[in-house]
């Protein structure tokens, strides 16, 4: 399995640290190794199966569905709108993929606070990363989202780039919630408390 290129620092600095430290203090030495293999855990980067009908959206992430709510008139994607949510623990899968394919057509960063990403408030309040992609006849919206640990958000693509369907696009460092805005066409196919995997799981489908 492959690892995300923004982990590696810290894997061998930790496994690094780890060896000298033990060949003295054994106890301190082991703790930082366990820290290095499970960071190495942490920063997978696993290959998935990614749907081609043009018509759905995919997730951008692993985690679990916590909130699905209607979008106010004059949010992004106008009247109709829904927003999921999906919270990502430390356990989870950090690499996000892209939902659609299509031109970033607009990129917002905001710095904020650093709430449990599982709080509701962590959507306005929090540091984020908001990414609309359009693909022609479909336009998504996601924000990428700090959360209390999770103190760095990587977002490898720049105003205007093509992204292809489930593309890796960035990640979120230790723990940090996604929320996507789909606009009223899309059917959504998600439930809450359902576990999705980024660029496989469907969230929506377009009639």
């Amino acid at each position: 399995m492959s690892i995300a290129r923004e982990g590696w620092l810290y894997v061998v600095v930790l496994l690094a640290a780890g060896g000298l430290v033990s060949l003295r203090y054994p106890w301190p030495g082991g703790v930082l190794l366990v820290l290095g293999l499970f960071t190495l855990f942490f920063f997978r980067d696993p290959e998935r199966a990614i749907p081609t009908d043009p018509r759905l959206v995919l997730s951008p992430a692993d985690g679990k569905v916590v909130q699905i709510l209607p979008l106010p008139d004059d949010g992004p994607l106008g009247k109709g709108a829904t927003q999921i949510s999906i919270f990502l623990s430390i356990f989870d899968v950090h690499v996000n993929r892209a939902p659609i394919a299509g031109r970033v057509a607009e990129l917002q960063y905001h710095k904020g606070e650093f709430l449990p990403a599982f709080d509701d408030k962590a959507s306005l309040r929090n540091e984020q990363n908001t990414v609309t992609i359009d693909g022609g006849t479909l336009r998504v919206v996601f924000k990428q989202i700090a959360g209390l640990i999770a103190r760095r958000i990587v977002f490898r693509k720049k105003l205007d780039d093509r992204v292809d369907r489930g593309e890796r696009v960035g990640l979120i460092k230790f723990g940090s919630r996604v929320d996507v805005f789909l606009p009223k066409e899309v059917q959504v196919k998600v439930h809450l408390g359902d576990r999705v995997q980024g660029g496989s799981s469907v969230l929506g489908e377009l009639p």
